[in-house]
């Protein structure tokens, strides 16, 4: 089984940590990759853009002038796409652009992206992180003694510790999650990856094989 250094807040090794090998030394699926990641871009989308087409536009019920005789263009609506004021031609409108991706799949792109990021030694796990209140200036701290300051992190929690939520949210680039909202493209999308110690086994626990 695959194992990794356990750091404490000051970047000091404390012990080590076995890992499920089912989960962190996956096969890297690109094209599976690829899916979860447009899957979720695509379900982040409000796809609310809307606009009015001619017969939705205020007013333009009468004919601006007669049809001949004036030596004009002949017209029957103020309110014609190719008018100041007019509708608009295949204009947007709401539309659902979400996605969907089975379940199977999805964790196997998860494990795929934590096998990836592990291979690649861009995770750190975290002993623990408790704090009374929310100090950002532990977080830049802790950051800074684990050598990730200026780096994009995501910090992995169990069970979503609200001060360490708050404590980060201010840091540029760093942003926190709980061990059951991570996704694929969240693990991709970070440089490296927190994780506390106690939110391994709730990662592994729920990429177990459906």
């Amino acid at each position: 089984m695959p194992k990794l250094p356990v750091y404490d807040i000051r970047g000091e090794t404390v012990g080590e940590v076995e890992l499920n090998a089912s989960v962190w030394e996956a096969p890297i699926n690109e094209n599976l990759l690829h899916q979860a990641v447009v899957t979720y871009l695509a379900n982040q989308r409000s796809g609310s853009a809307s606009t009015k087409g001619r017969a939705e536009v205020r007013g333009g019920g009468r004919k601006p002038w007669r049809q001949k005789g004036l030596g004009r263009a002949r017209h029957g609506s103020i309110r014609s796409p190719i008018w100041k004021g007019g509708g608009v031609t295949f204009g947007p409108k709401p539309r659902d652009y979400s996605k969907a991706m089975n379940k199977k799949a999805r964790k196997g792109a998860l494990r795929a992206a934590l096998s990836a990021s592990a291979s690649e030694s861009t995770i750190t796990v975290l002993d623990q992180f408790e704090l009374s209140m929310p100090k950002t200036k532990e977080m830049v701290a802790m950051l800074h003694a684990l050598g990730l300051e200026g780096k994009k992190v995501l910090i992995v929690t169990a069970n979503g510790d609200p001060m360490v939520y708050r404590s980060s949210r201010n840091i540029p680039g760093v942003a926190a999650t709980t061990a059951r909202d991570l996704t694929t493209y969240r693990v991709l999308d970070a440089d490296h990856l927190v994780v506390l110690q106690d939110a391994l086994p709730v990662i592994e626990e729920g990429l177990r094989d459906v």
